[in-house]
C-alpha cells in the first residue's frame, strides 16, 4: 500500500441549522448529492468538544460535478456558538473556501440578481484570473473562481470545492505542513502587498503575504476523479498579531470547523505526519461508520491549530434507494473508480433534508 493524499473531500461547516444551510448550499452551489446523513454522539472528538461527548447531525454533501463536498454540521446538545470577537481576515484558521465555476460572470451576474451578499466587484487574482467572494447567510466567506477542471456535467453553474484560504502566524512553518504533510507543492504565486479585493473583508485593509500552492493535476486513489486537483491558499498579515478564529470555542461551533481530505493508505499517513512533527490527535483506528458511509478517519492541526481530518473510506453508497454500497477494502484502493460507478452516485440526489 501507498500513501496517497487524493485531493478535499470536505470542508466542515458548523450551523445551527442543517436542514436551512443544506437548501441554501445545494441552490447556490449545487452540493446536493448525500453521501452520508447521520445523527448520533461524537465520543472520539471530546479532545475539541470540552471533554464532553456532544450529540450531533451531520449530512456530506457533494457536487458530482467535481470538486469537494460540505460537511454540514449541527449541534444537537447545545448551540453553536459564533465568535466571541470580531474576526479579522488575518485571524489564524479557515478563512475562505474556493467555488469551482464555469462562467464567473454568469454566476456573478446571477447571486446579484438574487440579491446575496457580493462581497465587491469581480477582479483578477494575483495569477490574472477573475474572481469574486461571497458571504452566505452564517457569515461563512466564498471565493468563487473559474476552473477548467470538471467531471461530469450537471446543468449548474458551480462545481464543489476547489480549495481553501488558511490564515497563518508564520508562513514558513505553515509550509512545512501543507507542502511536507499533505505533498501540495506546486507554487502557483507568493506575493505580498495591500489588495483591493479584500477592502469589504474586516481586516482587509492589512498589508498581506499571499502564497497558493496547487496540488498535482495527475493523481490516483478511488475518488481522486471525483474531488479533482485542490489549492491552498496561505495568508499571512504583516505586522498584525492574530487571534485563533476558533478560541475558546469546540469543534462544531458556527465557521468552517476543518479541512478533510480524501486519503489511501491511513497508517502510512500517521506514521508520516508523526515524523514530521504533526502526530495524530483523534483517530477512529479502524472501521467508524458515518450513517450510510464507512471508514477510518484522523484528525491532527497545522502549526495554528487549524484542524485537518484524514479519511480513507470503507464503503460508500453507491444507489441507497437499491440497498447498494461498495466495499473499497475489496478493492485497489490506489485505482480511480470507474466513472459509471462515480455518476450512479448523482441518484442520491436530494434537494432539502426532510
Amino acid at each position: 500500500m501507498q500513501k496517497i493524499i487524493t485531493g478535499i473531500q470536505q470542508v466542515g461547516i458548523g450551523v445551527t441549522n442543517a436542514k436551512e444551510a443544506w437548501k441554501w448550499y445545494s441552490k447556490y452551489f449545487g452540493t446536493d448529492v448525500v453521501i452520508f446523513n447521520d445523527a448520533a454522539p461524537a465520543p472520539l472528538m471530546t479532545r475539541y468538544t470540552g471533554g464532553e461527548v456532544h450529540h450531533r447531525y451531520a449530512a456530506l454533501a457533494v457536487n458530482m460535478q467535481g470538486g469537494g463536498g460540505f460537511e454540514i454540521w449541527e449541534y444537537k446538545s447545545r448551540k453553536a456558538q459564533p465568535a466571541s470577537f470580531k474576526v479579522n481576515l488575518g485571524d489564524t484558521g479557515i478563512q475562505i473556501v474556493k467555488i469551482r465555476c464555469k462562467d464567473i460572470r454568469l454566476v456573478y451576474l446571477w447571486y446579484i440578481k438574487e440579491n446575496l451578499k457580493v462581497l465587491g466587484e469581480l477582479h483578477n487574482d494575483p495569477q490574472g484570473k477573475l474572481t469574486f467572494y461571497l458571504e452566505d447567510p452564517y457569515g461563512n466567506k466564498f471565493q468563487m473562481v473559474e476552473d477548467d477542471y470538471w467531471f461530469m456535467q450537471s446543468g449548474h453553474l458551480c462545481g464543489g470545492i476547489a480549495g481553501v484560504t488558511i490564515a497563518v502566524s508564520s508562513m514558513e512553518k505553515a509550509m512545512n505542513f501543507y507542502t511536507g504533510v499533505l505533498g501540495i507543492k506546486n507554487l502557483a504565486y507568493d506575493v505580498e502587498g495591500l489588495y483591493d479585493e479584500w477592502n469589504e473583508f474586516p481586516g482587509g485593509d492589512m498589508k498581506f503575504r499571499r502564497l497558493l500552492l496547487k496540488q498535482d493535476a495527475e493523481r490516483t486513489g478511488a475518488f481522486s476523479k471525483l474531488v479533482g486537483p485542490c489549492s491552498i491558499e496561505l495568508i499571512q498579515a504583516i505586522d498584525y498579531k492574530p487571534r485563533k478564529i476558533f478560541e475558546n470555542r469546540l469543534w462544531g461551533d458556527q465557521g468552517y470547523i476543518h479541512l478533510c481530505f480524501d486519503v489511501v493508505g491511513m497508517k502510512l499517513v500517521k506514521e508520516d505526519c508523526r515524523k514530521m512533527g504533526y502526530p495524530f490527535t483523534v483517530d477512529s483506528a479502524d472501521s467508524f461508520e458515518m450513517g450510510d458511509a464507512a471508514g477510518h478517519f484522523a484528525y491532527n492541526e497545522d502549526p495554528d491549530g487549524t484542524l485537518i481530518e484524514y479519511v480513507e473510506a470503507h464503503k460508500v453508497p453507491i444507489l441507497k434507494k437499491w440497498g447498494w454500497y461498495f466495499n473499497l477494502k475489496k478493492r485497489d484502493a490506489t485505482k480511480p473508480l470507474p466513472n459509471w460507478m462515480l455518476k450512479a452516485l448523482r441518484f442520491n440526489k436530494k434537494t432539502d433534508l426532510n
